[in-house]
């Protein structure tokens, strides 16, 4: 027979209940990786059958009276927030490693949790666009190279696609470009200040397609009148997806928020200043549709509508 104590840290050791060996119940095996420590100094196998047993229903059990330390409390771990991407390590190529190294110090922004000032930050007071999920960077490169009174502001969570990015200013010798790794909800509650924006993009964000997954769509209803509060009174809010339900749920969306209005009669044409990618022209030539939605910040803002 084998006396096991019950106890848990910092609370006295009076909890016990003991074992003794047993044949195996039925339908029971041992599970291969428990082999070496279920055995006894006789080698027979151990199998637990409780004898005589207290087992407290709640920590609160052990003492009568007297309160549980704090570190003995139960614990609940809160919900995780939804996020609108899952990370992962990609694979990095040769020159994003060395662009990272060499280069993230002078283009990538620290995520510190209180507000930016973007006319320090760039050191001049340009009109300020904010990109949500650059991917690798050719949609941003072409932008702000054909913009350099512009500057470019842009989240990415995935590093592969930061030292793509970085590579790319670099050749181009581009100095309007800005990057924050980190969670774009958080970026824009904690960092960016309101109607200090000119601009925001989101090109092609992950449209979740299952229906289980629609939840973490980024554009919905919270993050839209979000995204609002940060632009400037006529500032422009440019969303495109080649994922036609998503689409039509940006519609709905955008065109619900209070501090937005459409700038065309449901989908826009593409903006000249916008690119066609590698992977968008394929994607056309695929038959794919791909839909522009361009909407403005209101002049006067509607009572009683604003985002913390």
């Amino acid at each position: 027979m084998v006396e096991v104590i019950f106890a848990t840290p910092g609370l006295p050791l009076d909890k016990k209940f003991t074992i003794e060996p047993c044949n195996a119940p039925s339908g029971y095996k041992k599970h291969p990786k428990h082999t070496q420590n279920t055995t006894l100094h006789n080698n027979s196998p151990l199998y637990f059958q409780p004898l005589a047993m207290s087992i407290p229903s709640s920590p609160s059990e052990f003492h009568s009276g007297s309160p549980l330390p704090e570190a003995c409390q139960p614990h609940r771990a809160e919900t995780p927030p939804i996020r609108s991407y899952v990370r992962r390590q990609g694979k990095m190529t040769t020159g994003q490693r060395r662009a990272l190294a060499e280069e993230a110090h002078r283009w990538v922004v620290p995520f510190e949790g209180k507000p930016l000032s973007l006319s320090t930050l760039f050191e001049n007071s340009h009109p300020v666009v904010l990109e949500i999920g650059f991917g690798m960077g050719e949609t941003t490169q072409a932008i702000a190279q054909n913009q350099p009174e512009v500057n470019f502001l842009g989240i990415e969570v995935y590093t592969a696609g930061i030292g793509s990015l970085l590579n790319r200013i670099n050749q181009a010798n581009l100095g309007n470009i800005r990057i924050i790794q980190h969670d774009a909800v958080e970026v824009l509650e904690q960092a960016i200040e309101h109607s200090s924006l000119d601009a925001v993009h989101i090109f092609f964000p992950d449209p979740w397609h299952k229906k289980r997954h629609h939840k973490r769509r980024l554009i919905q209803s919270g993050f839209a009148a979000l995204l609002a509060s940060r632009l400037k009174p006529g500032g422009i809010l440019h969303c495109a997806t080649d994922w036609e339900p998503y689409a039509q749920q940006m519609l709905e969306v955008l065109s619900d928020c209070p501090l937005l209005c459409n700038t065309s009669e449901g989908y826009s044409p593409r903006p000249s200043y916008r690119p066609l990618t590698k992977f968008e022209s394929r994607g056309l030539r695929l038959g794919h549709t791909v839909v522009d939605l361009v909407f403005s910040r209101r002049l006067t803002s509607p009572p009683s509508q604003t985002a913390s």
